[in-house]
């Protein structure tokens, strides 16, 4: 269990396209008492004209509407956890977004969890789902290059490539400490 209600924390649960945030966030959430699952993506979806899509090159506008979505998902997760839920956020954050999205949320505990997987096998998974996430220029083994030469090494980085989602929430419990921010 990920702790009883007294005991709030936001997790950010990052890593590229089909790399698990998404089922690894949820099954965290689970394991709480009170907890939320906050898709930082929805924030980019609630833009339903004018939308700049994050291409390899991003345009100004896109950079501008990435950095709106990390606000809104920080602004959102602080304040379901200043109601006393605990709140796993996921969202992709790559490169220096690391570093601005964490700056961006104030409260503590904070703690990072960077999901890893070979590109392979995000290769095999993207082929698996029904939505799809890479085109525009993305390819996992480019997104995950990004991943791994530009992000700083902050929380815990997990490689999950063979391990399930649940066997990922019980590496990221075990390993809580691992995963704060100061």
């Amino acid at each position: 269990m990920l702790g009883d209600a007294a005991v709030s924390r936001v997790i950010v649960v990052t890593g590229i396209m089909a790399a698990g945030k998404s089922t690894v966030a949820e099954v965290l959430a689970r394991r709480s008492d009170r907890a939320v699952h906050l898709r930082g993506d929805v924030f980019r979806r609630m833009i339903v004209s004018g939308r700049a899509p994050i291409t390899p090159v991003p345009s100004a506008e896109a950079t501008r509407q990435l950095e709106l979505r990390y606000r809104l998902a920080a602004q959102a997760a602080e304040t379901y956890f200043r109601a006393g839920f605990t709140v796993v956020l996921q969202d992709v954050a790559l490169g220096p977004a690391v570093p601005f999205l964490v700056d961006l949320i104030r409260v503590r505990p904070l703690h990072l969890v960077v999901l890893a997987p070979d590109p392979d096998v995000v290769a095999r998974r993207e082929a698996g789902r029904a939505k799809t996430g890479y085109g525009d220029g993305w390819t996992p083994a480019g997104l995950d290059a990004a991943l791994r030469d530009g992000t700083p090494r902050l929380g815990l980085w997990l490689d999950t490539s063979r391990q399930t989602p649940e066997e990922t929430a019980d590496a990221v419990l075990a390993r809580l400490p691992d995963s704060a921010i100061a």
